[in-house]
């Protein structure tokens, strides 16, 4: 009996102090990029679902400053400007415009802080890519009714920049994004994240608040 306590004991103490070196590195990650004026990202998005027999791959790009982001991806245009995201969908000429709040998801601009909350963070697995050692972390949601079952984040150990992010969600889908290119305090225009209606004249306007 006293064995078995004691080896019980091993165990939780191990898992919380890789709980505790996970959050350790994401608070690292964390504060690394808040010492950056923006952040400008080239990345491969891939979706699948072999149930569905979905497979989908394409490149996107995304530019942050705080609060505020530029991102294309998948044929569309989001601008966040700290307070209104725009949604620009060229192919059916329509925009939607409304006021997120904080329960709308992973944003790119939460991407590096979401897990602050509601996520139980570990250490996993380590790869080497291209000499590049890559630590990943699993974070599972403390609540289990969402859509997402798990979020692995690899890290490069060395710039602490995350160059690799999947998502599994309940479906069976699965979700990787793997940067391609992290650049910063890039000079950018001082209307990058301002929405300029007259560009879009001829487009549909969906204001939804």
């Amino acid at each position: 009996m006293k064995r078995f306590f004691l080896l019980g004991t091993l165990f939780f103490f191990t898992l919380a102090t890789h709980a505790q070196s996970a959050k350790t590195l994401l608070d690292e990650v964390s504060e690394k990029v808040k010492s950056y004026s923006n952040i400008v990202i080239d990345f491969k998005y891939t979706i699948s679902n072999n149930s569905a027999n979905l497979e989908q791959e394409t490149r996107g790009d995304v530019t942050l400053e705080g609060e505020k982001y530029v991102l294309n991806l998948m044929g569309t245009k989001q601008i966040y400007d700290g307070k209104k995201l725009h949604v620009i969908v060229p192919e059916d000429e329509e925009i939607s415009i409304s006021t997120p709040t904080a329960e709308e998801g992973l944003t790119p601009s939460k991407m590096l802080t979401f897990y602050k909350k509601g996520y139980t963070a570990t250490m996993d697995i380590v790869q080497n890519v291209n000499g590049r050692k890559i630590q990943y972390v699993k974070l599972v949601p403390e609540q289990k009714s969402g859509d997402i079952t798990s979020i692995l984040l690899g890290i490069d150990s060395e710039t602490k920049h995350i160059y690799k992010q999947i998502l599994k969600q309940t479906n069976g889908t699965e979700i990787y994004v793997t940067v391609n290119q992290f650049k910063t305090n890039q000079p950018l225009s001082n209307t990058l994240f301002v929405f300029d209606e007259t560009k879009y004249s001829d487009y549909y306007i969906n204001r939804l608040d």
